[in-house]
């Protein structure tokens, strides 16, 4: 699917819009002005994972990559995949599929616009102005209908994004993450007495588990990181998938060319006893939020997890005036560590239009369900009523 042509699906002489299965090429500093700076759709963040084989065609990831240009110079771009599966994408769709395989229809392969393995909301109209990412997204349809696949799927797009995602005719699904925001808590102790008494002492006696285990905390940023430390780190991960009775989606290579990548932009969490490190939390930093990725354990400690990965994290935050950290994909048990239930969005358009209006009257159903459980949560909050 490499250079392919008349992609642009709009009156725009001067654009030019190729299909690359690669980065290379393209410059980073390009690249990255587009993605505004955003450290998981960085061309270095991408480039770690296609170049150690994580996120590629042998994967089920295969690059298909929009390019614009006007008079050779890169100005928009989309990173999208060619995927014959759902894995690692956070946003399910194994319904709509089984329903195009009862019916005799092929639902892969499909194309994709996301980060691999990341559910992190960002940029995925890589453009400097609101048209350009018109273009952009009336050339991924483009494409999807010349490629005759089932189906396109942008998947947790920006406000902006979103905007013209739903301009352009994309279906939009609702999900429900748990961030929390730094409300200009001049302490880690000034954050705990917003929290309600319950929430608070619930927090309390997790950490006092964990500090009577004989469990003290180290961070370390960017190049403090150390090849011993990532290994480490490493095992811990692996051992997360093995508990799962799965295998990591990411190797070793990949986090150290992410290292590489973002040299100020990684975040990790140790915990030690007795003068060895039991437990690693790594998490990448952005311009105002830190972004909850990775986390694993050598042995069981009651509570560990929850304090290597949000209370640590938090405290983090505070202490380097961070606005918001986002925990990772699901779990309502988040609010009880001062995590707020945060809707999040998906883009989807199908080339089938039958099936697009039982898919869109399937969303209308379903938004209808996550806005009643946002409110209900909602109404759980974890904070004092004069701290909302």
């Amino acid at each position: 699917m490499a250079n392919e042509a008349g992609l642009q699906g709009a009156s725009d002489d001067a654009v030019e819009v190729e299909v690359r299965d690669t980065l290379a090429g393209i410059d980073a500093r390009v690249w990255d002005r587009l993605a505004r700076g955003h450290p998981l759709v960085s061309h270095g963040f991408l480039s770690a994972l296609h170049d150690t084989g994580c996120a590629s065609v042998q994967t089920g990831w295969q690059p298909v990559y929009l390019v614009m240009m006007r008079e050779g110079q890169v100005v928009a771009a989309m990173p999208l995949y060619l995927k014959g599966h759902s894995r690692g994408e956070y946003v399910f769709d194994y319904a709509w599929a089984d329903a195009f395989e009862r019916n005799g229809l092929a639902y892969y392969p499909k194309l994709l616009g996301a980060m691999p393995f990341t559910p992190v909301t960002g940029p995925r109209l890589l453009a400097e102005n609101e048209a350009d990412k018109h273009l952009l997204a009336r050339a991924a349809i483009a494409l999807c209908q010349k490629a005759r696949v089932s189906s396109l799927h942008i998947l947790f797009p920006d406000a902006d994004d979103l905007k013209v995602l739903r301009a352009e005719g994309f279906m939009v699904r609702e999900g429900i993450q748990y961030h929390w925001k730094n409300a200009d808590y001049a302490s880690f102790d000034a954050f705990l007495a917003h929290l309600t008494r319950d929430k608070r002492r619930k927090m309390n006696q997790d950490s006092r588990k964990v500090e009577n285990a004989g469990v003290k905390f180290t961070w370390l940023t960017g190049r403090e990181i150390g090849a011993d430390d990532m290994a480490f780190f490493y095992q811990c991960y692996a051992n997360t998938y093995r508990n799962h009775y799965s295998s990591p989606y990411l190797n070793l290579k990949c986090f150290s060319r992410i290292a590489q990548a973002l040299p100020e932009g990684l975040v990790m969490i140790l915990a030690w006893r007795a003068g060895a490190r039991v437990a690693a939390a790594l998490n990448v930093r952005g311009a105002d939020t830190l972004y909850g990725r990775y986390w694993g354990s050598t042995e069981f400690i009651a509570s560990l997890h929850f304090e290597v990965c949000y209370t640590q994290a938090i405290a983090y935050c505070i202490a380097h005036r961070l606005k918001f950290f986002e925990g990772g994909a699901q779990g309502a048990h988040k609010m009880a560590r001062g995590l707020l239930p945060t809707p999040t969005y998906s883009a989807h358009w199908v080339t089938d239009r039958r099936f697009a209006k039982a898919i869109a009257d399937f969303l209308e159903a379903e938004t209808e369900g996550i806005e009643r459980a946002l409110d209900e949560l909602e109404e759980h909050t974890p904070f004092k009523s004069e701290s909302r």
